[in-house]
């Protein structure tokens, strides 16, 4: 077995290359904020489903992605070696609204408008468009 020092980059990573490699699906190891984040994806429609297999401690997740839209471009913000935060006052739209970024708040995972909304800054974990 194999420790990754970042998840969530792995996770990135994980989804960017099946999507290049013209893959369904993309499977890796279960965590909790791997899959709060792709639930968060799923119900923002970015990705088509999300499901657990697996028993605990070996669960995985297995997302697949939906083949009319173009290939996401995934980008990591904050890194292990640097952390970004941000106030809800200075949160942009990206790509003027046709993207997203998730944040990590006090209320748990939100995309950015979600969190202008109400009016809550955190760490920005990473940008889809």
């Amino acid at each position: 077995m194999t420790y990754v020092t970042d998840p969530i980059g792995d996770l990135l990573t994980r989804m960017r290359n099946a999507q290049h490699a013209r893959k369904a699906d993309c499977r890796m190891p279960w965590s909790r904020m791997r899959e709060e984040l792709l639930r968060l994806l799923q119900k923002e429609g970015w990705v088509k489903s999300v499901e657990l297999t697996g028993t605990k401690p070996f669960t995985e997740i297995i997302v697949s992605f939906d083949t009319e839209r173009p290939v996401l471009e995934l980008k990591r913000v904050s890194k292990p070696g640097r952390r970004a935060y941000i106030s809800y006052k200075d949160l942009k739209p990206v790509l003027n609204g046709f993207g997203i970024a998730v944040l990590t708040t006090s209320k748990g995972l939100m995309t950015d408008s979600q969190a202008r909304k109400e009016r809550l800054g955190g760490e920005i974990i990473c940008t889809i468009s």
